[in-house]
């Protein structure tokens, strides 16, 4: 009775972790509309989630933490995944975006294929293709091969951010023995440090920030830190019990919710073009768990884990 409990808190989690992530937009557009851009939300709401999370976990931090370089290659690449998707839904449609940020199956297989020379099972190759045809399908358009592929800013950070994320957890396999909170806050530090360099660029630091000083805006930042260190925990924990595939199928959800308040909030509906597009790279998102081919004993184990 205990594990079914524990099975239905785990699904819970992760599907709790989906909503999260199919209502983020929100805030961060609202945001974005009063003047605080993406840069200064980025910096600002990851600060506080890196604050908090440090001191929860101060004690694993006193005992294992370390520095290793793939850290700061990580902390970029996951870095720019998040800012690169906030930046993209404050800009973008919706949907849009989160289909063409959920292509990182398609780069996840690529990246194996081609740094960790993990050979690609049929199903890996069905994956590439369900891929590759769901983003021709989500962005043509008429002269499409014969100008643009891409229509709009939006669409290069989704593109980018999916393609950061899926080389991030390709690399990640090398620091496996590092604890999860160690790489988490370095994660945070990264979308952060994309902020500031944003800023710092643009000379716009002071400016923005001095928006901090309204109450409204103050009170969304505090909220969504205290929202993305909670999802992280809760995610985790749904990871640490339900097996990845099933964690992957919950986690589709997060398109579901999206849809319904990209459609609700702002109006955003989903053309035919794209719902079909969107099938098709959800369905290979079903199947990215079996993209590499196994050794016979794993194989074997991973189906003794399913049954």
């Amino acid at each position: 009775m205990d594990f079914v409990k524990q099975k239905l808190l785990a699904v819970s989690c992760a599907i709790t972790t989906a909503l999260v992530w199919g209502l983020m937009w929100y805030p961060f557009r609202h945001l974005h509309a009063a003047g605080f851009t993406t840069a200064a939300t980025s910096l600002s709401v990851y600060i506080v989630a890196t604050v908090i999370g440090v001191m929860i976990y101060r004690e694993v931090f006193r005992r294992e933490a370390r520095f290793e370089p793939i850290l700061l290659i990580l902390a970029f690449l996951y870095g720019w995944c998040n800012f690169a998707y906030t930046w993209a839904v404050s800009e973008g449609e919706v949907m849009r975006v989160l289909l063409l940020f959920y292509l990182s199956p398609l780069w996840s297989a690529l990246f194996s294929w081609l740094l960790l020379h993990e050979r690609l099972s049929r199903i890996g190759w069905l994956v590439v293709a369900l891929s590759l045809t769901g983003m021709v399908v989500i962005l043509y358009r008429p002269g499409l091969f014969a100008g643009e592929f891409f229509s709009s800013r939006a669409d290069w950070l989704a593109l980018s951010g999916g393609i950061s994320f899926a080389l991030g957890n390709v690399l990640s396999k090398k620091a496996h023995a590092l604890p999860v909170a160690l790489k988490s806050a370095m994660v945070w530090l990264g979308v952060a440090g994309c902020g500031l360099v944003s800023l710092l660029w643009r000379g716009q630091l002071l400016n923005e920030m001095a928006l901090l000083a309204e109450p409204d805006v103050l009170l969304i930042v505090l909220a969504l830190g205290g929202t993305l260190l909670a999802t992280s925990i809760i995610s985790l924990h749904g990871l640490s019990i339900l097996p990845a595939t099933q964690v992957m199928t919950l986690m589709l959800l997060e398109l579901v919710f999206a849809a319904i308040s990209a459609y609700l909030l702002a109006g955003e509906a989903m053309r035919p073009q794209e719902l079909i597009g969107g099938l098709l790279i959800a369905s290979a998102s079903l199947m990215s768990g079996r993209i590499v081919q196994q050794k016979p004993a794993a194989a074997a184990a991973m189906a003794a884990t399913e049954h």
